[in-house]
């Protein structure tokens, strides 16, 4: 705190020079420890590992099982069309006892519904296959 007891000057008009800074010093106490309260709030107690997003450029490798699913559901192996699941399942166990064993990529229509590509990984889990991936389209630039 300041406090001004006198000056040496004659007069009673004489100017005070001195800031009063016990105000201000008052209001950034104040935000100091609003501050403090909010900041555990905001902050959440969990703890998570979160998925991080990155662009990863894959390599197509002629070993690689590429099944499409269209807006229909229908399952393509490659080109040629899959008529039930178990066919699926038949050719994918064959395709699991390569060694390395081949990577199942997955291409999805964005209409497609999810019980065509649900097939899809159930018919690679019941094969045994250890590594599929989901085939997607970059998102567009600036976006």
């Amino acid at each position: 705190m300041s406090m001004n007891v006198g000056s040496n000057d004659d007069g009673d008009d004489a100017v005070m020079s001195a800031i009063n800074t016990t105000p201000l010093v008052d209001v950034m106490l104040v935000l100091l420890i609003i501050f403090l309260i909010t900041i555990p709030v905001v902050t959440t107690s969990i703890k998570l590992s979160l998925p991080k997003e990155r662009v990863e450029v894959r390599e197509t490798k002629p070993e690689n099982i590429i099944i499409s699913v269209d807006q229909n559901s229908n399952i393509f192996w490659y080109e040629a069309r899959i008529n039930s699941v178990d066919a699926l399942v038949e050719k994918l166990k064959k395709v699991s006892t390569v060694k390395p064993q081949p990577e199942v990529q997955v291409r999805g229509d964005a209409n497609a519904r999810y019980e065509g590509v649900g097939k899809v990984l159930l018919a690679c889990q019941r094969a045994g296959i250890v590594k599929v991936a989901f085939i997607t389209e970059p998102p567009p630039l600036g976006g």
